[in-house]
């Protein structure tokens, strides 16, 4: 077997599989007979160990995703490729654009984390393959971005809350139990959670201003460019594939993390508003984007704290400073 893994510091937070590993999933999902001919871990990913497998005899590579262990996620992130299969049937909207689940095992008989395999979808992620393109051609890509998004937001849920588990019946609810889940995890890391919490308590105030969202929606969790994979060949941007749902959610489509990237900047990204449609901009919706945003920070900052951004996770006290300042 060509075994080709990424090699980190015994302490980084991504740990590598063995080749015999691997060996161990590819006969629990395609049976005795499997054989992988090569495993390639790609570098994409920062949360799950993402690798590239060709089995013997299958003209087809597929891809094998391994959840970190269970003690190393936050709570604010558990189970979150669990919660990832479980948005598969609600995804069905945008079905051709994503990979397909061959084979997935909570089980922990075969190696102690869970792990999912795909189908290998045709395309360059995008971070490589836009910057091909005049940026006058960019607008394209951000126009298909749009109406992906209008798709998934146009889904009904039945619940408040990330897609796998019982949900709440209240929005309030969901984004005040997702910030106490972030400000518990800061401080688990041994960070200062108090600013997050200091939001929550705005957000409990004005459960009023939440709770006009009243239907839950189908939210991407984490759909933008590092997610999207573009045709190689095409003569402008053409997207070929969207990956990585395991933070999908149902709530309201404003505290989307693509629309939060769609609203960064005001550059080609403004092409994705006229696929995707204008967002309410009432005193009401404008109050809760913040409350978003800051929910946004305090994730960032757990993923900063993760990849050992040490200078990085200090900004973000300030950033979030700055919005509160505009909250209280």
């Amino acid at each position: 077997m060509d075994f080709q893994p990424i090699q980190r510091a015994s302490e980084a937070f991504q740990q590598s599989l063995t080749a015999q590993e691997i060996a161990e999933i590819c006969r629990r999902a395609f049976g005795p007979a499997a054989v992988p001919a090569s495993g390639i871990e790609l570098g994409t990913g920062m949360y799950n160990n993402v690798y590239r497998v060709t089995l013997a005899g299958r003209a087809e590579p597929v891809v094998l995703r391994v959840a970190p262990e269970e003690s190393r996620q936050f709570r604010s992130e558990w189970h979150l490729m669990r919660n990832e299969y479980a948005s598969q049937p609600w995804l069905t909207v945008i079905a051709p654009l994503m990979p397909r689940v061959l084979a997935a095992d909570w089980s922990h008989k075969v190696i102690s984390r869970d792990w999912m395999i795909q189908t290998c979808l045709d395309g360059v992620p995008a971070p490589e393959q836009l910057g091909a393109y005049p940026r006058t051609a960019w607008p394209a890509f951000f126009r298909q971005m749009g109406a992906i998004a209008r798709s998934v937001h146009d889904v009904r849920g039945p619940h408040f809350g990330p897609v796998g588990v019982p949900g709440h019946g209240m929005w309030s609810e969901a984004v005040l139990t997702s910030l106490e889940e972030i400000a518990a995890d800061l401080d688990g890391a041994g960070l200062d959670g108090g600013d997050v919490r200091k939001v929550a308590a705005v957000a409990s105030r004005g459960r009023a201003a939440l709770d006009e969202v009243t239907e839950p929606r189908l939210l991407t969790g984490d759909l933008w460019t590092v997610n999207a994979l573009l045709d190689p060949n095409a003569p402008e941007p053409v997207i070929t594939g969207v990956l990585d749902f395991d933070r999908a959610w149902f709530g309201d489509p404003a505290a989307d993390w693509t629309i939060r990237m769609a609203t960064a900047k005001k550059d080609e990204r403004s092409a994705f508003w006229e696929s995707y449609g204008a967002l309410v901009r009432s005193p009401a919706a404008v109050w809760r984007a913040r409350i978003y945003e800051a929910r946004h920070l305090g994730a960032i900052r757990l993923e900063r704290h993760r990849l050992a951004k040490a200078d990085a996770v200090r900004e973000s006290y300030d950033t979030m400073a700055g919005l509160l300042a505009g909250l209280t």
